[in-house]
């Protein structure tokens, strides 16, 4: 398992460049099954979660060309379709939880899919509902296996048909899935409450560009018309705004004159608006992001003078996965904070090591948390800590990058499977990480 030794207490200095974003890159990797023709992806991250996606999809038989270490071609020309009934493919997509968007693009266009249980962040119960029932709308039809412990997925004879459905959750993925099957099948689709993140905005202009007949992008309610076929294309990845959050609650924390470059101002929604609420002095200068936060920030209020809540929403809202960053800014601050991750009842339970570290925080329930901030800058000390998830360890590392003395942060594969290069990254701006591979 392997491990950082972190430094804390050192500013950072200069400017760092975002890479693409993990979320979409899953999305747009998994519709290159659509096609027979070629895919070329650019600005991919060179992280574990994609990487593993890119291999599975290999050994299904799509082609892969690396132009560059962040441009790639895949061709679905030859998929074998036998490969998705293997212990191999159940094993490796069981430890992925990005492979559960194969569903949509196999059981459209092939007529069958396995689906074992996905693996990814240990953070709360992650129901897959929404992706089932969608499928089940076009026509689809489940079995479970119980000896191998997989969902069985079938299209009808002739395909899967267009039909009108809203959705029980704005669920990312699932609707990811539904519109990469629904644009294969016959007749007109209609999705609502569909989700609308940027990252689903890009999955839907990828696909109109390969030959589909989506109208809505942008919106929660989607109408799809199915076409027969798709053809190649050229995409490039937004930048990762969980990355753009992440480098900007590292500033914020390390007292640090820092520039972050081609965020993506435009798809960050409400964060760089919640990021002043609690005080970080953040500047856009056309589609980069300063933050030079030479003193400690203040959280403001409600107009009525009442405690303010930090929440995650559905997009144009905070993402889930910015709750753990604002968390940790939040115990140096001046002033206090509620903490309220809707979503994901085991994603704070982080916190306990931010305790030991001695932040002032109250875990009121499994969804919410009351920070009362420090108010000075290196106010929390060292400690050693285990990362659960992706987005609870990159919150462990900027709390040990915020803290006086020397933290020790295991099981980093977990930040390694959403972040690129971060500690050389970091490194190179100041910051003192030693991976340690055990």
């Amino acid at each position: 398992m392997s491990s950082f030794i972190v430094e804390g207490g050192h500013r950072l200095e200069g400017e760092i460049k975002i890479k693409g974003a993990k979320n979409e890159a899953l999305q747009v990797i998994c519709a290159t099954l659509l096609t027979p023709e070629k895919v070329i992806i650019s600005n991919i991250p060179q992280i574990s979660d994609v990487r593993n996606l890119i291999i599975l999809l290999q050994e299904m038989g799509v082609k892969v060309e690396y132009i560059s270490p962040s441009e790639v071609s895949f061709q679905a020309d030859d998929i074998d379709i036998s490969y998705i009934y293997s212990d191999k493919y159940r094993k490796k997509a069981e430890s992925l939880r990005g492979s559960v968007m194969v569903m949509g693009p196999l059981v459209t266009r092939f007529g069958r899919a396995v689906m074992p249980r996905p693996g990814g962040d240990k953070i709360g119960r992650r129901r897959l509902d929404t992706h089932f029932v969608g499928l089940s709308n076009l026509g689809a039809s489940f079995e479970y296996n119980r000896e191998s412990h997989t969902y069985e997925i079938e299209a009808p004879d002739g395909g899967l048909k267009g039909t009108y459905m809203l959705l029980d959750e704005a669920s990312v993925t699932g609707t990811a899935n539904i519109i990469m099957a629904a644009v294969l099948a016959e007749g007109q689709t209609t999705i609502y409450n569909a989700a609308c993140e940027p990252y689903i905005q890009q999955l839907c202009k990828m696909l109109v560009r390969m030959g589909a007949k989506i109208e809505g992008i942008g919106s929660n309610l989607l109408n799809i018309t199915g076409v027969d076929s798709l053809k190649g294309t050229d995409h490039r990845l937004l930048p990762d705004m969980i990355e753009v959050g992440s480098f900007i609650g590292m500033a914020a924390m390390t007292g640090s004159n820092l520039l972050l470059k081609d965020v993506g101002v435009a798809d960050l929604g409400l964060m760089p608006e919640v990021f002043r609420r609690v005080g970080v002095n953040l500047i856009i200068e056309g589609n980069d992001i300063r933050i030079d936060q030479k003193e400690i920030y203040s959280i403001d209020e409600f107009i009525d003078g009442s405690i303010m809540t930090i929440a995650d929403a559905p997009w144009p809202g905070l993402s889930p996965d910015l709750i753990s960053i604002f968390l940790v800014v939040a115990t140096q601050a001046r002033g206090s904070v509620i903490i309220h991750q809707k979503m994901f009842e085991s994603r704070l339970f982080f916190v306990d090591k931010l305790l030991d570290m001695g932040a002032r925080i109250i875990l009121c329930d499994p969804h919410r948390a009351v920070v009362i901030g420090a108010g000075k800058f290196n106010c929390l000390k060292a400690t050693s800590m285990v990362s659960p998830d992706i987005r609870a360890g990159i919150a462990m590392l900027i709390a040990a990058m915020g803290a006086k003395g020397t933290s020790r942060i295991q099981n980093i594969n977990q930040i390694d499977r959403g972040y690129e290069n971060l500690d050389r990254r970091l490194n190179k701006l100041g910051a003192k990480i030693i991976r340690i591979e055990e």
